[in-house]
């Protein structure tokens, strides 16, 4: 069963999918627009909250195992992985899921954990080349 915290009092508290960071991560649906807020140290990136239902319904649709991809914003993403689909305009917000300028790539590394932790979906825990899929 999902952890029903994800509030700003209450958040979770994942690991990125490699198992080597550890950060928190709740929903803010009053902010404009909704946010899903990830805090990583003194770090903190945002990404429109619309990004988990979207994400799962993309998986689904894909219906299989697809490569997170993750990279920092100023690199390219790796085709056909979730963070390519993140930031394409082929997606339903036609660009970027994140929110903050020079911060919103990482969408392959921190939005994975949080389907995984709603049970949305199964991510690998591997050094690298991780993936996930829709439960």
């Amino acid at each position: 069963m999902a952890n029903a915290a994800g509030t700003k009092e209450k958040p979770w508290k994942l690991k990125t999918p490699p198992g080597t960071a550890e950060f928190e991560a709740y929903r803010d649906a009053a902010a404009d627009p909704p946010a899903l807020v990830v805090q990583v140290g003194k770090t903190q990136l945002k990404y429109q909250l619309r990004c988990i239902e979207d994400l799962h319904a993309m998986l689904k649709a894909h219906g299989d195992w697809m490569l997170l991809g993750s990279a920092d914003e100023q690199k390219p993403a790796a085709e056909g992985t979730v963070e390519a689909w993140g930031r394409s305009e082929k997606n339903p917000v036609g660009g970027w899921y994140g929110l903050k300028k020079g911060l919103r790539g990482r969408f392959g590394m921190y939005v994975p954990p949080v389907l995984k932790e709603l049970g949305l979906a199964e991510v690998e825990a591997n050094p690298k080349s991780n993936r996930m899929r829709a439960k």
